[in-house]
């Protein structure tokens, strides 16, 4: 069984086991030594049993006014990380201001840091290096000391004694070289294409603890990707020679049989039907094992809806037919959910949405939502000028015993803006599925009939059918706040106007993507394109409201939403054929949960059906956000590099996660 590091302690308490010198252990480390190293490396990671306390540090008894208090010093080596290491085991410095002691705690605290830092030497590769401890000027081990120390004051306000930790690391040893073996050999080949490749250490490399267990971490890994479950480390033996200056390392590696997925057992589910769970767990019966396969299927559960958690254990024997038995333990949450979100843009106005979710509505997580939203709340002024709408969703997955989701979507809606006045009513049955952990695909029906006219003005009636086929890819880390990787999404919805017989098809690409500067999620540059054609018709021939609009929120900040592009001759938005956008965006974490963002904007709207660039607009502005568990709260105010006549002169927006 392999061990993993979880902290630097442990890995140092470790080292002498695993990287025996030759003048402190035998040269080969036997299973049988190795064994209980392993285990206490375990015991030392994941710290005491339930219902126990870690054991104290053996103290003299002393009363507090007897206490000796000190100062460490540790010379820096001219390695950093060997300083970090020294500092890491040296009791005396981790006690120091927690723990006062007596002169004998002082003394035993310094002869147990003696062999504690010869171990983080040896740890970062310096076998032949020395460790040396001072107090109050003498060298520890020398006669006077004790005496010298019992002299001084004991009392909490006294002089500090003065502690000296020097090293004298030498030189770095390096390994001479690596040896992996299996340990039948049957089972060579299995473990020559785990070693095929570089795992994380090699000959030359300095002879440091950390990694040769990474090393031994990854091929193990390697052997569970193959479709061996079993793998262990049977073995690792190393030699180091000092005159040399070098280590070797052996490994014997147990690959065990390779295996596929037995019928999974799910456990743990109350509301939800436990057929349902168990055939959507089983897709992975009978697939060769991997650990990514099962991790995917866990989440594939989790995304049901109805679990707040979802857990996977795999068995650590084969059944009889040579499968690995594997369970899920679910956790259902609450069935029903209540909630809302607010957002605020100063050309658009206060938009609030609520909404009821059952999460597990006939047995088999189908979820209904049903959420209203009144938006561009006192901006025109009556409440008839404001902007409502209502819907209904229906999400089945699973559907025909495949691995597709349903989602069927009726709503009605009254909206009031800047560019037309519209009353309709909309429907829709998709089916999606996810193709990959990035890529999902759906297609399905639409309909639409409803008004649509200018602003304040006489509606006409449409109605429209059609079929929606979309794409997502989504390769980042996180939906409402991603610091690398990229995502696009792309709909096509071939449409015909039942009142004009008229056929058209609008098209939308979006793209966006991160770059983590610093490696740290501190430093984030953000880019994102989005471009649209109506294709099969002129703007003319299509209902306003399918034409294409940019400015304001989530499009071109600093111009007011539904400005940019051709206008009519009440110099009201007119909607265009095409429409190009693009954000650059800078985002710093300045301090904690707070961070600062600095964007620019630019989208053009066009009368052809290909963009035209001549009446790009610009805007740029800085922002603010909080960090919170569920996303950043984004505050950001923009201005129009050159104002449009009639348009505001700047614009604040107000929401929760990243602008995109």
């Amino acid at each position: 069984m392999a061990a993993s590091i979880r902290s630097l302690p442990a890995l140092l308490a470790l080292a002498p086991a695993l990287l025996a010198p030759a003048s402190l252990a035998p040269a080969s480390l036997a299973p049988a030594l190795l064994a209980p190293a392993l285990l206490a490396l375990v015991l030392a990671s994941a710290g005491p049993a339930r219902g126990q306390t870690p054991p104290a540090e053996p103290q003299p008894a002393a009363e507090a006014t007897d206490t000796l208090p000190y100062a460490v010093e540790l010379v820096p080596s001219g390695d950093a990380r060997l300083d970090a290491a020294l500092g890491a085991v040296s009791q005396l410095v981790a006690l120091r201001e927690s723990s006062p002691t007596s002169p004998g705690g002082v003394l035993g605290r310094a002869e147990g840091d003696r062999e504690r830092l010869q171990q983080a030497l040896r740890s970062e590769g310096y076998w032949g290096g020395v460790a040396r401890i001072s107090i109050a000027g003498l060298p520890l081990g020398d006669p006077g000391l004790p005496a010298r120390l019992e002299a001084r004051p004991l009392s909490a306000t006294a002089q500090p004694v003065p502690i000296r930790i020097a090293v004298e690391q030498g030189q770095a040893y390096k390994v001479a070289s690596i040896s992996v073996r299996a340990t039948t050999p049957a089972e060579q080949p299995v473990v020559d294409a785990a070693v095929a490749t570089p795992f994380g250490i090699a000959p030359g490399d300095v002879a440091r603890a950390e990694p040769v267990l990474g090393a031994e971490r990854i091929l193990l890994d390697r052997l569970l990707t193959a479709g061996h479950p079993l793998a262990v480390q049977a073995g690792r033996e190393t030699m180091v020679d000092h005159g040399a200056k070098t280590m070797e390392i052996a490994w014997r590696l147990a690959p065990g049989p390779a295996a596929t997925f037995a019928p999974p057992v799910v456990e743990g589910a109350v509301g939800v039907d436990p057929a349902f769970l168990t055939r959507q767990a089983g897709r992975i019966a009978g697939e060769p094992y991997n650990p990514a396969t099962l991790e995917k299927a866990r989440r594939q559960m989790m995304a049901l809806g109805p679990f707040g958690s979802v857990r996977t254990r795999a068995a650590s024997r084969l059944d009889a037919e040579g499968r690995l038995p594997t369970t899920f333990t679910v956790s259902e949450r609450a069935r029903h959910a209540v909630g809302a979100t607010a957002a605020y843009e100063t050309n658009y106005g206060p938009t609030v949405k609520l909404y009821w979710e059952h999460r597990n509505l006939f047995g088999g997580a189908e979820r209904l939502r049903i959420e209203g939203e009144v938006a561009r709340i006192g901006t025109g002024g009556a409440l008839d000028q404001m902007t409502y709408r209502s819907g209904i969703t229906y999400t089945s997955p699973g559907v025909f015993g495949l691995d597709l989701t349903l989602i069927a979507s009726l709503g009605a809606l009254r909206e009031r803006l800047e560019a037309y006045d519209r009353d309709a009513v909309t429907a829709a049955v998709l089916l999606e599925r996810r193709l990959t952990d990035q890529l999902t695909v759906r297609a399905g029906p639409t309909a639409e009939f409803g008004s649509i006219g200018p602003p304040d003005g006489k509606l006409a009636p449409y109605q429209i059918v059609g079929v929606l086929f979309g794409a997502r890819w989504d390769g980042t880390d996180s939906l409402l706040d991603p610091s690398k990787g990229w995502r696009a999404d792309g709909t096509i919805a071939p449409s015909y106007s039942l009142r004009d017989n008229a056929p058209f098809a609008p098209l939308r690409l979006t793209g966006s993507t991160y770059w983590d500067v610093a490696g740290d999620r501190r430093s984030i540059l953000a880019v994102r394109g989005s471009f649209g054609s109506l294709l099969g018709a002129g703007r003319d021939n299509v209902p306003r409201h399918l034409r294409y609009y940019a400015g304001g929120g989530g499009s071109v900040r600093g111009f007011d939403y539904q400005s940019i592009g051709p206008r009519d001759e009440r110099n009201k938005p007119d909607g265009g054929a095409s429409v190009v956008e693009g954000s650059l965006e800078w985002r710093q974490r300045v301090w904690g949960d707070i961070g600062a963002v600095a964007f620019v904007d630019a989208g053009a709207v066009s009368n052809s059906s290909v963009p035209d660039s001549s009446n790009l607009r610009v805007g740029a502005g800085l922002g603010v956000r909080y960090y919170t568990a569920i996303g950043p709260v984004r505050a950001d105010v923009a201005l129009p590099v050159v104002r449009q006549p009639g348009s505001s002169g700047y614009g604040l927006y107000v929401g929760i996660g990243q602008a995109f």
